[in-house]
């Protein structure tokens, strides 16, 4: 039970930062959205930008794979990616590939299927 609360307290505080990136980026203080997205990637999930960004899928994978995230902690990476998204091109094309991984590890290691993300996994493939 306290590893559950600690999980979920870790989730709201990500709900917030992923508000205030989603704020910033209405603003238009991009560079500082990006900049919290960057050390959100790094300080909370464990994930460099060079794995992010790197075009060949297999590092995150194996990220991904190593890491072995709880499932909510999983869902709340794919939230940030998702809205990552429509940045630009080629971020999306580096981007949508990641979020396939994510949803597909949601679906087969920890039998999570949500129907926002199925519909967004049929929205990503525009990106693909």
């Amino acid at each position: 039970m306290y590893r559950r609360d600690l999980i979920t307290a870790e989730i709201e505080k990500l709900a917030q930062v992923l508000a205030r990136i989603m704020g910033l980026k209405l603003e238009l203080k991009l560079d500082e959205a990006e900049l919290l997205f960057n050390e959100t990637m790094l300080n909370s999930f464990s994930l460099s930008n060079s794995i992010l960004y790197n075009k060949d899928n297999s590092s995150f994978e194996q990220w991904l794979n190593e890491i072995e995230l709880p499932a909510e902690k999983l869902d709340s990476l794919s939230e940030f990616l998702y809205y990552q998204l429509g940045t630009s091109q080629e971020q999306n094309q580096i981007i949508a590939p990641k979020l396939n991984l994510i949803y597909e590890q949601l679906s087969n290691k920890h039998k999570i299927v949500h129907l926002v993300n199925m519909h967004r996994q049929k929205i990503i493939q525009q990106y693909l």
